[in-house]
């Protein structure tokens, strides 16, 4: 009998192990898209946003910043406590301190309505090698929105893909999360974030700042930053690439961190395709469409970051 309750003992560790593992393999298999479809609304955009704000306050989040990049389009950069310890425990997790919340119009007449959805935190997550996985920051936002499908992706990206993504895996012409865009250095934390406030509140490169996050217990400040300028310009990147029924509104706006003295922000062809995970190298919606908007980013926001053109940085 005690021969017996030792080996019944041994097969259910055995089996609790297996089962483990299979969670794990089937974690690490779990196929994640950037957005989130909420609802689609016949209001009017202003009366849907009322209702959004709504909503979001009342679920305990922060409305961090709004920004209207064109005509028919709003996104709503929200933060919370939870939100924002998670980005201080990681070197870059500062770039997940905000979720963004986007509403945007379609269709005509009848047909017309209001697309509203939100980024997937747990994708955001996995994509800026956040320590925490944000899936209470995801539960609060299905209460506040609800959940209708996720999107973004066709066939959806795994933990361990987002974790060293690139685009399309071609290491010589594109980057990874960790390879940023170096803007700025200046002598102090205190100097950096002076520069920055200074040059986007004079609109510089057609600049603007949508909100401003100071991260907790850390010299680190992540700007949101609308961009207008040719090329560089949210309005017409998206003219080119956001071109299927579901709209990837909340790819907007660009961040910009400061990090001590240190000014950076993602590589454009890191954060373009981060979030449009599924968009073809050649075609009028390709990133061939968009070979501009990289290099330009990245001058519009050295500007940004106080840097005076053609000046050694």
């Amino acid at each position: 009998m005690t021969h017996y309750v030792k080996w019944l003992a041994v097969a259910v560790a055995v089996l609790l192990l297996a089962l483990s593992s299979l969670a794990s393999a089937n974690a690490q298999d779990l196929r994640l898209r950037p957005f989130v479809h909420a609802y689609n609304t016949t209001d009017d955009l202003e009366t849907a946003a009322a209702a959004v704000r709504s909503n979001l306050v009342s679920a305990g989040l922060t409305i961090a910043g709004e920004y209207n990049p064109y005509k028919g389009a709003l996104v709503i950069a929200v933060t919370s406590e939870a939100l924002q310890a998670a980005a201080s425990a990681t070197e870059y997790g500062a770039y997940g301190a905000v979720q963004r919340v986007s509403l945007t119009a379609r269709g005509e007449g009848e047909n017309a309505h209001i697309q509203v959805t939100y980024t997937n935190p747990i994708y955001m997550a996995k994509a800026y090698r956040m320590r925490g996985d944000l899936a209470e920051v995801r539960e609060v936002l299905e209460g506040a929105l609800g959940v209708e499908a996720d999107y973004g992706s066709k066939k959806g990206l795994t933990e361990k893909k987002l974790a060293k993504y690139r685009y399309m895996g071609v290491p010589m012409f594109t980057e990874r999360f960790n390879q940023h865009d170096e803007l700025a250095r200046y002598d102090s934390y205190e100097e950096a974030v002076g520069k920055v406030e200074e040059a986007l509140a004079a609109g510089v490169a057609g600049t603007s700042k949508v909100y401003r996050i100071d991260i907790p217990g850390k010299e680190q400040t992540l700007f949101g930053v609308g961009l207008t300028r040719e090329c560089s310009g949210d309005k017409h990147i998206m003219e080119k690439i956001d071109f299927k029924e579901m709209r990837q509104t909340g790819y907007l706006p660009y961040e910009l961190l400061v990090t001590g003295g240190d000014v950076t922000a993602l590589a454009g062809r890191f954060r373009i395709a981060i979030n449009f995970p599924d968009l073809s190298m050649l075609g009028s919606h390709g990133f061939t469409s968009i070979m501009c908007a990289p290099k330009s980013i990245l001058r519009a926001l050295e500007e940004a970051a106080g840097v005076v053109p053609g000046a050694t940085k």
